[in-house]
């Protein structure tokens, strides 16, 4: 059992973030949910970039389009910049202290929802609302403990 969930543990724990991404919520709570997939995807890149890289992040913005019924290719490009970005610099990320990876997080999750933005703003013609910018914070102040979460579970499962 251990072996073959030890295979499938990113798979399983991206599956886990699209089902947070979609799930329902209070309207009052949803403005401020986090970016799971972002999360997640974040995580997986400081840690093993060599299995987890810029074509996972495009494959998981398709399903991501998708489930949520956006223009093929919004998520996919936004995602795959932010984890090109993280691949890029996961050595120098990987020293910083966990707060401090967050700081870097919540810039790399304003930049992904400004590329969100940016692009629906070019298809759709929306207008910009500071709204927008809410599930920023709320990445950041999850990256703690989704970090510690998945590094338990990455230690344990011996994820290589």
């Amino acid at each position: 059992m251990s072996l073959s969930l030890r295979h499938y543990t990113i798979a399983i724990s991206l599956l886990v973030a699209q089902m947070l991404q979609i799930m329902p919520m209070p309207i009052l709570v949803d403005p401020y949910r986090p970016d799971w997939v972002l999360l997640v995807l974040g995580y997986w890149t400081l840690a093993l970039p060599q299995r987890v890289n810029v074509g996972v992040a495009f494959l998981n913005g398709l399903v991501l389009d998708i489930l949520l019924g956006t223009a093929l290719g919004i998520h996919s490009l936004a995602l795959s910049l932010v984890v090109f970005i993280l691949a890029a610099n996961y050595q120098r990320l990987r020293n910083y202290s966990v707060w401090q990876q967050a700081f870097m997080i919540g810039l790399l999750a304003a930049l992904y929802h400004l590329v969100i933005f940016w692009l629906q703003h070019l298809l759709t013609d929306i207008y910009f609302l500071f709204d927008y910018l809410w599930p920023v914070l709320t990445t950041m102040l999850f990256w703690p403990w989704s970090f510690m979460i998945l590094r338990k579970a990455r230690r344990q499962l011996k994820v290589s």
